[in-house]
């Protein structure tokens, strides 16, 4: 017997989850990481939870944790996020926890008992709204006590606070992690949250690993003047440099990078910022990513090259400071290979891609083998309120990953 989804439970699911912070005004979705309406969603989907005959409980920094099955064997886990940004969109993370739930619905309703049990996770405050991912990881062991009594979301509120308003206790944090040796896989359904697949006519994005970030604060200081008696070749022009550097990205990316580079100029700030002053002074935030260490490196070098050149020829001084540098993680080519050979055998025309955001799964790609399948995204549309997937392609994912959760059970060890 071939198990299929319900779609229309999903669609139901989804738009049920969706009333829990929605604004009439904007259509967007506003339920950011622990707050009282994020706690709400959690509730009603630990009713879900429980109706679909799972054991349910919410751990220490807001994880809803559905487990289904008696073996205490290894499980297999599948997981995403419930909270939004602001003005989200309806899949975003929640498809990922409906179709988790949809899972164990049809391992309940056919009376089916797997060798190993399979947990459904919705973590908690996955969009950073105080900096971190801090449900996937307290769950993977990788926050500290310092992080947890510092951090703040960008109205000034301690997560602290944050966490005691919600009925939790900032120590409990500690508790939430699971043992890698109590996890068989780590799987992940979500929205590709991009173009790719729609322009290239693909039905599912296999996913083979999580792009790294570096993040630079960059700083051009030159001379403030006169924008109508300095002569344009006696100027010390600051903007004249991220104009300059602006230009040499495709040919950094060229030369240096691969298909999966980036490079992004986010936001910029001319001092002193008057219509008749020539900028003294730009500071401006320089991302870049790629799925391999080596050649972010090699862009970061790159970088680093292109703009002391260009400092030197426009009279100005170049400095920069890196904010964050995350490394790429790779996904388990085991797993990604099952993918595949169940994508073909359902005859679903697939790529195998990176992704270029991050998720909650790539703090479980170090430790125990994961996989996490996208879905295409109408137009590239994320975090808004037109984010939006068509229905049978949200279907062929959610069946996707049921039959990947089933080939793996049988696998003893992975």
């Amino acid at each position: 017997m071939t198990l299929k989804v319900d779609i229309k439970r999903i669609e139901k699911d989804l738009y049920e989850l969706a009333k829990f912070g929605f604004n009439p005004e904007d259509k967007g979705i506003y339920r950011q990481g622990l707050t009282e309406i994020d706690m709400a969603a959690r509730q009603w989907l630990i009713q879900q939870m429980e109706c679909a005959g799972a054991s349910v409980h919410m751990d220490g920094v807001g994880n809803v944790r559905a487990r289904y099955g008696k073996s205490e064997q290894p499980a297999i886990i599948i997981a995403s996020h419930l909270d939004s940004v602001p003005a989200g969109g309806m899949f975003d993370g929640t498809l990922g926890v409906i179709a988790g739930l949809e899972v164990i619905r049809q391992l309940n309703e056919n009376k089916i008992q797997l060798d190993c049990p399979i947990e459904v996770i919705a973590t908690s405050e996955e969009e950073g709204r105080f900096g971190g991912m801090l449900g996937a990881q307290a769950l993977s062991g990788q926050i500290t006590k310092d992080w947890i009594e510092s951090a703040k979301d960008a109205s000034g509120q301690t997560l602290v606070s944050a966490m005691q308003n919600c009925g939790l206790n900032p120590l409990d944090a500690f508790h939430a992690r699971i043992d890698p040796k109590t996890i068989k896989a780590f799987l992940e359904l979500h929205i590709e949250q991009g173009p790719v697949l729609e322009a290239k006519q693909k039905q599912i994005g296999v996913v083979n690993g999580i792009s790294g970030v570096f993040k630079w604060l960059v700083r051009l200081i030159g001379k403030a003047d006169h924008a109508g008696t300095a002569p344009m070749n006696m100027r010390s022009d600051a903007f004249m440099g991220v104009a300059d550097f602006a230009h040499e990205i495709s040919r950094i990316i060229d030369e240096e990078g691969s298909e999966s580079s980036r490079l992004t100029i986010g936001k910029v700030e001319l001092k002193p910022g008057y219509a008749h002053t020539i900028p003294g002074e730009a500071d401006f935030t320089l991302v870049g990513r790629d799925l391999d260490a080596n050649v972010m490196e090699q862009i970061a070098l790159s970088c680093r090259k292109v703009l002391s050149a260009i400092a030197r020829k426009h009279n100005l001084m170049f400095e920069y400071e890196q904010m964050s540098w995350l490394e790429p993680k790779k996904f388990s080519s085991q797993i990604v290979s099952q993918i595949e050979s169940i994508a073909q055998s359902q005859n679903i025309d697939y790529l195998v891609m990176p992704s270029g955001a991050g998720h909650d799964c790539q703090f479980f790609a170090d430790i125990v083998p994961t996989g996490l399948i996208f879905i295409p995204s109408v137009g590239g549309v994320s975090h808004a309120p037109d984010e939006w997937s068509h229905w049978n392609d949200v279907q062929r994912g959610c069946d996707l990953l049921l039959a990947t959760v089933l080939k793996l059970a049988e696998y003893s060890e992975l």
